[in-house]
């Protein structure tokens, strides 16, 4: 029987893995890390490939990854709106579970970004909006492209680059002790000023690293989920949203905030029916240093301008009142090109007791992505609690 809501707690998920390795994997290609992590998913939540109905991923086309792995799927999602595509596949699966479109979703990311091995011939498209309105400046890479909202951020606010670097040395400090991520060195605010310039104001710290890396979710109904091997590790939809703007950076609303993050989270803790001071924790995709620094804003946990000083402060660290990107984030654990399926794996491992570095006395999490530069948005709020 179809369920009322796919928010709530109606929705769980109930698998959630990584590749068994993230970082520099040149011996497997782009489809083998899909299956990878989907097998490691759904042996975590005590399924097989025969019991999926419903299948969804990003870039990689849905029928490959039905292919690889002997599925059969009812309903499939082929959603692509850049790296918060996961976040998005996410609602959308559990719209399809609530309304029995699917019983058993598969989600699943793999992306040989720093190997490149399988993955499709990347070209531009002069006929496009960017190859008509921005390429022919030079505004090409992410890191061009970012400057210009970023610039305009820290203006606004009387901020600075010490602000972003806050930002890097923050999040470093969650990926130090955790043996999966790239970059574990300790750093301060000077290091990461003092770092090769890649594009004003970003210093390379400042940017996300490079790997190749996959993950995969399995999503049920938590009437489902009771039965399953995984009952005790399942992790509830509690709220959902997504929006998006214009593929264009240089066209968004407004530099200074990108209202799709407003939007988004906003549905999310409509949906959730929880207020902010109920998030213990949070994970906010992170290409690179001014998107914390927006999201904060943006979704509503610090009013405008406090974003620089909340994690100068200390309280995105550990120990502090907001722990956020316990994985250490795009900058630090990995970042294939598309983060966001990390992101949600992270956020599951804090709701299961898991992580390397645990925050304690768990109950919500807040997950924040973003898709592509500043053109979609896509939030989730989790919980550990059964409904």
């Amino acid at each position: 029987m179809p369920l009322s809501s796919p928010n709530g707690g109606n929705i769980a998920i109930v698998g959630a893995s990584e590749t068994e390795r993230v970082g520099v994997v040149p011996d497997m290609s782009m489809i083998q890390l899909h299956a990878d992590a989907a097998r490691r998913a759904l042996k975590d939540a005590g399924l097989t490939p025969a019991d999926v109905d419903g299948i969804a991923t990003a870039e990689t086309q849905v029928i490959e990854v039905a292919a690889m792995l002997g599925i059969r799927p009812r309903w499939m999602d082929g959603t692509t709106i850049g790296g918060c595509s996961f976040m998005a596949h996410v609602r959308h699966a559990a719209a399809a579970i609530a309304t029995g479109q699917a019983s058993v979703v598969l989600i699943t990311h793999g992306e040989s970004g720093r190997s490149w091995v399988g993955m499709p011939n990347y070209s531009m498209n002069p006929r496009g909006p960017d190859g008509q309105f921005e390429q022919p400046y030079g505004a090409i890479a992410p890191y061009s492209l970012f400057t210009l909202p970023a610039l305009a951020f820290l203006e606004a606010r009387g901020m600075g680059q010490r602000d972003l670097a806050e930002v890097v040395v923050a999040q470093r400090e969650w990926a130090i002790p955790n043996e999966r991520a790239q970059r574990r060195t300790p750093v301060t605010v000077e290091d990461v000023l003092a770092g090769p310039r890649v594009a004003y104001p970003f210093t390379r710290d400042m940017c996300c690293v490079v790997t190749d890396g996959g993950g995969a979710l399995v999503l049920v109904s938590a009437e489902r989920a009771r039965d399953l091997p995984s009952a005790k590790r399942a992790v509830y939809l509690m709220g959902s949203g997504e929006s998006c703007e214009s593929v264009l950076v240089s066209q968004m609303d407004d530099l200074t905030s990108f209202g799709s993050f407003r939007r988004a989270s906003a549905e999310a803790f409509e949906t959730a029916g929880v207020t902010h001071a109920d998030i213990d924790h949070a994970m906010f995709y992170d290409a690179f240093a001014h998107l914390p620094l927006y999201m904060l804003e943006d979704t509503g946990f610090v009013g405008f301008g406090e974003s620089g000083a909340f994690h100068a402060e200390g309280h995105t660290r550990p120990g502090g009142r907001l722990p956020i990107n316990t994985n250490g984030g795009g900058m630090s654990y990995t970042h294939s090109g598309m983060y966001g399926m990390y992101a949600i794996q992270e956020a599951v491992r804090q709701l299961r007791g898991e992580a390397v570095v645990q925050v304690p006395d768990m109950k919500l999490s807040f997950v924040q992505g973003v898709g592509g530069l500043f053109w979609s948005a896509a939030s989730l709020i989790l919980s550990n609690q059964a409904p």
